[in-house]
């Protein structure tokens, strides 16, 4: 059986707004094992980022606050944990690959002094090791001459390289965890590829579990062994890669496959979900995917009340009822 290293039990992450309070996160769980690799997908403003920030405890307080739920990691509530205790696993235990690099990344400094910042404060090295580190890492995320780089400024980089940064500081500390949150947005394919491949093959060596954020379901079939869909701060869907590709039962997770572009689907439209993601400001206790669907295609219509997360299947999770599982 394998060892599950990171669990989230009814999680609910709210921001509190001059509109009334935005429920980003509204009570997701999820379970990641040791070396298994979860893909988090949704469309924009769904919480897949809150969700990846909240884990980290770097919500910025006021205007977020937790309002309830568990976040076990190796048995331990990091919830419970003062900033102090905090800093000891951020960074170090688990640790973060941010969305756009250039902004992640200090520009006045140096790549190596800011690896070398991460590595000094979180492992037991003098400054002359912790730069034989960070040239390491470098090397190991495949950035060339990295003894030359290390003194290079995030400028002096490409879009690519400087990912590639990213990724060698966050696993600096060797951490156990990592999020990877969109680690390929605005790359060309290519580089994406690169990106994914290394992310893969680090993971391998260095037996890492990762949580993988991103839009790109293409990418989810590629590298993760489960997948987690979200909508509007809820978890709707929730199965192996496998399966959620062979078999998907929210109607949701069946509208986002079929916005994938296909080659056989060539001079036709593909298929969208009318209408908008609700306001998650004050959202209430209905169903939230009411809005999106006609009132006959969704049994939850004028019961004001959130479907449950069920089991459908082996380990397959769906906040459906019969009704939409037969459709």
């Amino acid at each position: 059986m394998s060892e599950v290293i990171l669990k989230i039990n009814n999680l609910k992450t709210y921001f509190k707004t001059d509109e009334g309070v935005a429920h980003a996160v509204d009570g997701i769980d999820l379970e990641l094992n040791k070396g298994e690799t979860l893909g988090i997908v949704g469309e924009s403003g769904c919480g897949k980022s809150v969700t990846s920030l909240s884990i980290m405890k770097l919500i910025q307080s006021p205007p977020g606050y937790f309002e309830s739920g568990e976040i076990i990691f190796k048995g331990q509530n990091l919830l419970d944990l003062n900033e102090r205790e905090m800093r000891s696993i951020r960074g170090n235990k688990i640790s973060m690959i941010f969305q756009e690099p250039m902004t992640s990344l200090n520009p006045v400094f140096t790549i190596g002094s800011q690896i070398v910042e991460a590595v000094v404060l979180h492992q037991d090295l003098n400054k002359n090791q912790a730069k034989s580190k960070a040239i390491e890492m470098l090397n190991l995320v495949g950035i060339p001459d990295p003894a030359q780089r290390f003194h290079e400024y995030p400028h002096q980089l490409s879009g690519g390289m400087r990912q590639r940064v990213m990724i060698a500081m966050a696993l600096s500390c060797e951490p156990e965890v990592l999020i990877a949150d969109e680690p390929t947005t605005a790359l060309d394919v290519t580089i994406q590829a690169q990106i994914l491949d290394l992310i893969k093959s680090l993971q391998l060596d260095l037996e890492l579990s990762v949580i993988l954020i991103t839009h790109d379901l293409g990418v989810v079939s590629q590298v993760c062994d489960k997948v987690l869909v979200m909508y509007a701060g809820v978890v709707v869907e929730y199965a192996s890669t496998e399966e959620i590709f062979s078999n998907p039962l929210h109607p949701y997770t069946k509208a986002l496959m079929d916005s994938i572009p296909r080659v056989d689907l060539q001079n036709k439209r593909l298929k969208t979900l009318k209408g908008m993601v609700p306001s998650i400001i004050n959202i209430g206790e209905g169903c939230k995917l009411c809005s999106r669907f006609e009132g006959e295609e969704c049994a939850c219509a004028g019961s004001g009340k959130e479907p449950e997360l069920i089991e459908a299947g082996d380990k397959h999770f769906v906040r459906c009822n019969p009704k939409i599982l037969k459709n």
